[in-house]
Formats: structure tokens, C-alpha cells, sequence
């Protein structure tokens, strides 16, 4: 499609720009197929981003994601056809802050339309343990930490970043509109819907501690008052300290933590080690950064319910 509308004022493209948003699919990966369709052409940074593309898009858009299904995404290096890509594409999807080379193409790409979901909700600072990215731009004023990009965890937080994407494709693909605004409405409903599951489901719990290897759930220990220990900070494949690992022993006993959280796209070498170590159990909690065939489910929705299946059983919901 490759829209470049001469009916789309120039008012209505820069509120599309200065409009943020993040997702990445594991929908089209090739990179030929991106750009010049018949389709409002989007290119996507990750997993969660391309999702929002896909499900408010619907058979307008055509998403393409950066990120190659069952790679780490905040090690993406940008390739010189993935920047020609963006040049040929309608818009872009990502979000500021979780994956450096692509806010740098992403800033330097010719595109009308930027979608940056770090600006569609409020991002927090969840501390140096919790999250310390590097090369990350955002970062609290007050403490230098950078901020938490890991939102999409949060169904509140999601639904709010859904709904500045909708209205972003709505500007950008005006003839197409209506559709956006049903499919918004549509996956936020699903969202809400979500949250109160997650909201019933761990609101009776016996602890409400989790230990993790990657410390991508800090939004939604927030929402559903949980409290996440990582093990390494932000890194899953670096080695903790014998200090970090004593320390995580002693609160597991304390707090009544059953289970070590690993996830699918890293080594699960140091959770069992700690686990080993305190004598608790091992599962997988999924930050959903993408989907591979050892992914408990197909899509964002039954990863997230299959997650709190796991926390309900770790936590020994009641």
C-alpha cells in the first residue's frame, strides 16, 4: 500500500507521529514481503506490538515484525535490508526504550507515521534490580534508573497502548477507520475481561512473592499486588552472585515461595540451580516477548492465561 496520501492533511499525520505504541508479531518476518502492498504496510519491533498491529488492523494491514520468532529481542541488531524495509512501509510500531538499534532506525527512517507505545501509557521505574536495560534512553529524573518497558504484561497498561494504536491507524488509514475503531474496542474489551480473570485469580493467595530469572513482570506484580525477586536483573543469562543466591534462599523460606519462574526464549540453567539449591519447584513464566512452538499457547491471550495458571499455582491461590 506504501500510503502516502495527498488526502491525509499534514495536521492528522503529525498526530499520527507524535502518537507512541510497541508490539511485535510473530505474524510475516520476511522481510521481502514488507512494503508496496495493497495494504496499510506496518512494520512492527517485537512480539507484543505486532500483535496490537494484527488484531486492530485485521485484513487492512499487513505486519511485519523486526524480531524473528524465538529471537531475544533486546539483543536485535537492525539490518540494512530490515532499514530499507522500514522506508518502504506505511507506518511503524515499536516501543521506545526495549530494543536500542530499532528506536535508532526507527529515528531515522522517512516514515509519515512512528507509533511509539512507550508514549501511549506511563511507563515506571521499577528500580536497578528490577529493570536496568543498557543503552535504554528513558530513565526516572529522580533516581537514573531507566524506566520498565515491559507494559504489555499489564492488560490495563495494554489496553491503553491498543487504544492510541487504534486511533494512530485511524488517522493514518482513514478509508479504513470504522474497522480500527471496532477492532480497538473489540480487543480492549478482551483486555478488561483478562484482567479481572487475573484480578479474581490472584487476589487469595498463600504468598505473594514470585522469583523470576528475567525481571520482565514488575507491572504486573504492581497491578495484582505481587512483589517479583529476579534472579539476575535484567540479563537471564548472566551468572548471579553466591550473595544474590543466598539471599533469594533465605526469602524464599520467609515468604513461602514454592517456585523458580524461567521462560522459554533463555537458559532455565540458572533457575534450576537456585531451585536445586532451596529445594523449590521450576516452571515457566512467559514475558511474551515472542512466540515459538514451546510457547504455552498461540497468541498473547492464552500465553497470559496459561501464566496465571502457573502464578495461581505457585502462589497457592485459594
Amino acid at each position: 500500500m506504501n500510503v502516502r496520501r495527498p488526502h491525509i492533511s499534514g495536521i492528522a499525520l503529525a498526530a499520527v507521529t507524535a502518537v507512541g505504541i510497541g508490539t511485535l508479531s510473530a505474524c510475516s518476518s520476511d522481510s521481502a514481503a514488507a512494503g508496496n502492498t495493497d495494504k496499510f504496510d506496518v512494520v512492527a519491533s517485537f512480539y507484543p506490538m505486532a500483535f496490537l498491529a494484527e488484531q486492530i488492523g485485521g485484513s487492512h494491514v499487513k505486519v511485519t515484525s523486526l524480531t524473528e520468532p524465538g529471537q531475544e529481542p533486546h539483543d536485535l541488531e537492525i539490518s540494512a535490508q530490515q532499514r530499507a524495509q522500514l522506508e518502504d512501509s506505511d507506518a511503524a510500531l515499536y516501543l521506545k526504550g526495549l530494543q536500542p538499534s530499532v528506536d535508532e532506525a526507527i529515528g531515522q527512517a522517512g516514515l509519515d507515521t512512528k507509533i511509539d507505545a512507550a508514549t501511549l501509557t506511563a511507563l515506571e521505574d521499577h528500580g536497578d534490580v528490577e529493570h536496568d536495560h543498557a543503552g535504554e534512553e528513558a530513565h526516572s529524573e529522580e533516581e537514573g534508573h531507566a524506566l520498565d518497558p515491559h507494559v504489555w504484561l499489564d492488560p490495563v497498561k495494554y489496553a491503553e497502548i491498543a487504544k492510541g494504536v487504534g486511533s494512530a491507524f485511524e488517522k493514518a488509514d482513514p478509508d479504513h477507520a470504522a474497522d480500527y475503531k471496532k477492532n480497538t474496542d473489540a480487543l480492549v474489551k478482551k483486555l478488561g475481561e483478562l484482567n479481572t480473570e487475573f484480578a479474581d485469580g490472584l487476589k487469595d493467595t498463600k504468598s505473594k512473592v514470585f522469583f523470576t530469572n528475567h525481571s520482565a513482570f514488575g507491572y504486573l506484580a504492581e497491578r495484582y499486588g505481587l512483589t517479583q525477586e529476579a534472579i539476575t536483573g535484567v540479563d537471564p543469562d548472566s551468572e548471579p552472585s553466591p550473595a544474590r543466591m543466598k539471599e533469594l534462599q533465605k526469602e524464599a523460606r520467609a515468604d513461602g515461595v514454592t517456585t523458580v519462574f524461567y521462560e522459554t526464549l533463555v537458559s532455565d540453567k540458572t533457575a534450576k540451580t537456585l531451585a536445586d539449591d532451596a529445594g523449590l519447584k521450576t516452571d515457566v513464566l512467559d514475558p511474551l516477548e515472542g512466540i515459538t512452538d514451546k510457547s504455552k499457547g498461540d497468541d498473547y491471550f492464552q500465553v497470559m492465561e496459561a501464566n496465571l495458571t502457573a502464578l495461581k499455582t505457585a502462589l497457592g491461590a485459594k
